[in-house]
């Protein structure tokens, strides 16, 4: 077996090796009575080990410096959620290729009906004949909550109610280990844990440990386990990302269970067959999200009902919810605007639907707490404006090529090299979009949620095309010129659709969102002048409009450039479709681009949501280019109009279960040629 296969199932500790632990370990020393046992027996199980571990001083520090730095645990209110994980055989497609807001609406938000673990089972196996899993994986999309399992797992083991098995937890982050070139195994625990005075104790396997590594997403260097130099020597200085690489296959802390949260596109760079155990944090449920809008707004329940009634109205917000982070902006944003609609301002009738309205809000809220005080002194207000625009506009060119650079986290070299005084980062503005957190020797900034991180790129992309003159995605300037606005949105429209991993479709959408009618009255004065995009708002549509023009070919690219639309407030061709799905008049109307139209309203429409009616307008293409959005169904109506509630569960799981087998791109693509043709046949009632 493995090394760490081997170094479970012995469950003895030979005199040899405690003798040898001595002489190496001066702060293990062994008791009289242990001594004379081990003289008497030649062995000691490995619970009277631990027992005796537990009492030495290097562990009561480490048990007393978790405590210190997690404090007590997280809220009741996430407790059921995160000790109950959905165990899970591996990521889906869409988990591996698409952006996490992406992930939420493809599956509207519904549970996974994978098996659930609880958390103090974790690390143990799953039945009496298989060992403890040496990798574990935990996913979830950004602010779902893995840092926070992190936390609570730490401080439930410090307690000693969980994993009493394990002698060190040991949690690291991504965010602390960029701050390093190059590191052994040994100055890795030293630096990260100086109280653990002799780390060749967790390097050589002499007691179980679980070192964690949170935030895969984080992290500054792709991993490569392909090319990545093998390194056993734990005293050996190598790359950071070839220390984590080989960690992960087993080449160093051989004996030491791993265990890595991250995003799930991340996630995805660790090979499966490195992986043993995989789970995932589910998001909230109905009664969670009530629960945590009335923990926002304690004290006014009233306001609390009139959040949750705005948000349950609108389906696509309503399913963001189950995201902890997006409740949060989006309680904040509506219960912004109903406290302020009743001032009648022109801006602030219209309850906000889409999500850059939503962030509208949420932005507006952050700067007007900034300078409300400052009301009765004009030039003060000014000079907090002014301060403001300086600041968002550092921030939005930060935010904009951190997304490129898939970087989300940001140091204070960063900070400077972007213009941004650090002094100036103490005003609401800052503190409702950007974080901070001190490491042991470093100090970090993050958005506090990634969309608003795409958000705020989006409002710097926006006021720069109107005046860059280069291809604003090179960020040294050197391009061919590249004039006019509508020049430069076409340019973020067309990386976004040639993406594989749907990293600029957020940040497209708030682009789009931008040229609202009710997102400019929300910003005027801040970051947008009042009514310019009237100047471009049609020639967007029209554009945004040919993008569809797919010849069938649907994909989730396809389905974003509708949300676009749908953030401008132009809904006429959806509108179109859905009134025909209503009144089952879709027969000869599915062109490519009203394909495109009804692959979108698969995903959000309340005509789509318990049963989808497409009575004779199948063919085989629309089959084959509707396939990823059918398979969200839950019922279909086929050729003859009878319901058809299995078709969607029976392709659902033909697609699962064949393209596990499958893992080159071309051979996928016959996959879903061949899993259409059989919806196709199932749902017309096709014989031959």
């Amino acid at each position: 077996g493995t090394p760490y296969q081997r170094g479970y199932t012995e469950q003895v500790v030979t005199l040899g090796c405690l003798k040898q632990h001595q002489e190496k370990q001066q702060t293990l020393l062994l008791s009289g009575f242990a001594y004379c046992l081990c003289l008497w027996s030649s062995s000691v199980s490995l619970l009277t080990y631990f027992a005796f571990l537990y009492t030495d001083p290097m562990v009561q520090k480490h048990l007393e410096s978790l405590q210190n730095r997690y404090g007590t645990g997280v809220e009741l209110g996430q407790l059921e959620r995160l000790t109950n994980l959905l165990l899970v055989e591996g990521l889906t497609d869409i988990q591996q290729k698409e952006h996490d807001v992406m992930q939420i609406e493809a599956t509207k938000g519904m549970r996974n009906v994978a098996k659930k673990i609880p958390l103090e089972k974790l690390f143990l196996p799953l039945s009496k004949v298989s060992i403890p899993p040496r990798i574990s994986v935990t996913v979830g999309v950004a602010g779902i909550g893995k840092s926070t399992l992190v936390k609570l797992f730490a401080c439930m083991w410090a307690k000693g109610e969980v994993n009493k098995d394990i002698i060190f937890v040991l949690p690291l982050t991504f965010r602390e280990l960029n701050t390093y070139e190059k590191l052994s195994a040994e100055r890795l625990i030293r630096s990260a844990f100086p109280h653990i005075t002799e780390p060749s104790f967790i390097s050589n396997g002499s007691a179980r440990i679980l070192l964690i590594l949170d935030g895969l997403d984080e992290f500054k260097t792709p991993l490569d386990f392909s090319n990545t130099v093998v390194c056993t020597d734990p005293k050996k200085e190598i790359q950071v990302d070839s220390l984590i690489t080989n960690i992960i296959r087993g080449n160093l802390f051989q004996e030491a269970s791993i265990w890595v949260t991250s995003r799930p596109t991340a996630a995805s760079q660790i090979p499966g067959g490195l992986v043993d155990r995989m789970t995932e944090i589910r998001g909230f449920g109905a009664v969670e999200i009530k629960d945590f809008l009335d923990q926002m707004f304690l004290d006014n329940r009233d306001l609390s009902s009139q959040v949750l009634g705005q948000i349950k109205a609108n389906r696509s917000l309503y399913t963001m919810c189950t995201v902890p982070a997006f409740c949060w902006i989006s309680g904040s944003s509506m219960g912004y605007f109903l406290k302020n609609s009743t001032d009648q301002s022109q801006e602030m009738t219209t309850v906000p639907k889409t999500l850059s309205e939503i962030y509208s809000y949420y932005f507006k809220m952050a700067l007007s707490s900034d300078w409300q005080e400052k009301q009765k002194e004009t030039p003060r207000i000014e000079q907090a404006i002014n301060n403001s625009k300086k600041i968002i506009g550092n921030l939005g060119r930060l935010a904009f090529y951190g997304l490129l650079k898939k970087k989300y986290v940001f140091y204070e070299q960063d900070m400077k090299a972007y213009g941004i005084d650090l002094s100036s980062l103490q005003g609401s503005l800052c503190n409702r979009m950007l974080l901070k957190e001190e490491m042991q020797f470093s100090t970090v900034y993050y958005f506090s949620h990634l969309t608003l991180q795409e958000f705020l790129a989006a409002t710097y992309y926006y006021a720069s095309a109107k005046r860059a003159i280069f291809d604003l995605f090179t960020e040294s300037g050197m391009s061919w010129p590249k004039f006019g606005f509508l020049n430069h949105f076409k340019n973020a429209v067309q990386r976004s659709l040639q993406s594989d991993d749907g990293q600029l479709d957020i940040f497209v959408r708030f682009l789009s969102g931008l040229l609202s009618p009710q997102v400019n009255k929300l910003l005027s004065g801040w970051l947008l002048m009042k009514d310019e995009h009237n100047s471009f708002r049609s020639h967007v549509i029209s554009f945004l409009q040919s993008c569809l023009n797919t010849d069938y070919v649907i994909s989730s690219r396809t389905v974003n450039v509708m949300q676009c639309l749908y953030e401008m407030q132009h809904m006429e061709l959806a509108k179109t479709m859905e009134e025909a799905m209503k009144n089952e008049s879709l027969a000869g109307m599915l062109t490519p681009v009203n394909c495109s139209a009804l692959a979108y309203l698969l995903q959000v429409s309340e005509v789509c949501m318990e049963e989808t009616n497409l009575s004779n307008c199948l063919t085989y293409n629309i089959c084959k280019s509707l396939l990823s959005q059918l398979l969200f169904c839950r019922n279909l109506r086929g050729a003859d109009n009878s319901p058809m509630p299995f078709a969607g569960r029976l392709l659902e799981s033909l697609w699962r279960g064949l393209r596990t087998w499958v893992t080159q791109p071309k051979s996928r693509g016959l996959l879903q040629d061949w899993v259409g043709e059989v919806l196709w046949l199932v749902t017309c009632r096709r014989s031959d």
